[in-house]
């Protein structure tokens, strides 16, 4: 039988509160209700495998293409700055290369959109593991600009196409968001007991527990098999992909 972590945590939640069995029952069987009319790619065990993916990738460009974390762009963009003040024009061409895949993952997945794909977000991820795929193919003498650019584009469609989670903002492949939101979600619910930000708490952790569960996996994993560690990420997005497809059966 699948449990949900998110309704574990609301009847501890309802229990410390003093909620009766009868109201603790009717509290899960309404939470069963709304998770069926939540969009199947916001729900928080997807989010939780993305973020999972996210970290893995972050800690597999670090280790082993040129200590580089491709997630995210924010860096980049210093590096690139720092480039250009200093004249040296091709190491900012080098940090503008990941800047510029990454911002096409975004066109590519709004195209997807706009058309009406079938089902968009389950082909983002089908090719998100074809490509995490064939770079499990490329040894380490591939030039790490080639394979960080990659990535960095795979990540800008897993994060561009998964971003909310029960209709609350958040990212997959990143985590400063999340933690920002996290810490905001805490305070509310510690100082003024608003019990819809307890729970958004609870979803913000689980998503940057994930994430860093992932990051530590892929630094074993990197040790242990090398380049080919990235097809364990293929195997997650399979895994939600499935998931996707199996929600979609869901009444709402």
């Amino acid at each position: 039988m699948h449990i949900r972590f998110e309704s574990v945590c609301k009847m501890c939640y309802a229990k410390a509160r003093g909620d009766t069995m009868d109201q603790i029952g009717t509290i899960d069987s309404q939470e069963t209700r709304e998770e069926c009319r939540i969009p199947r790619h916001e729900r928080l065990h997807i989010g939780m495998c993305l973020a999972l993916v996210g970290g893995f990738l972050d800690i597999y460009t670090y280790l082993l293409r040129g200590e580089v974390f491709a997630n995210a762009q924010t860096g980049n963009m210093v590096l690139m700055s720092l480039a250009c003040a200093r004249g040296e024009w091709h190491k900012a061409l080098y940090y503008l290369v990941p800047i510029c895949t990454f911002a096409l993952g975004v066109l590519v997945t709004e195209h997807l959109k706009r058309r009406s794909v079938v089902s968009w977000q389950r082909f983002v991820l089908l090719l998100e593991a074809f490509i995490l795929f064939l770079i499990g193919w490329c040894p380490q003498t591939v030039p790490n600009i080639a394979v960080n650019a990659t990535v960095s584009f795979v990540c800008s469609m897993q994060v561009n196409s998964f971003r909310r989670v029960f209709g609350t903002p958040y990212a997959t492949t990143m985590c400063t968001g999340n933690l920002r939101s996290a810490s905001e979600q805490l305070f509310l619910f510690w100082r003024e007991h608003d019990r819809a930000a307890g729970v958004k708490f609870v979803r913000y952790f689980t998503v940057i527990a994930c994430f860093c569960a992932g990051a530590a996996l892929g630094g074993v994993l990197c040790k242990v098999v090398g380049v080919r560690a990235v097809w364990c990420c293929v195997g997650m997005l399979l895994v939600v992909s499935y998931l996707l497809h199996r929600d979609a059966k869901c009444v709402r």
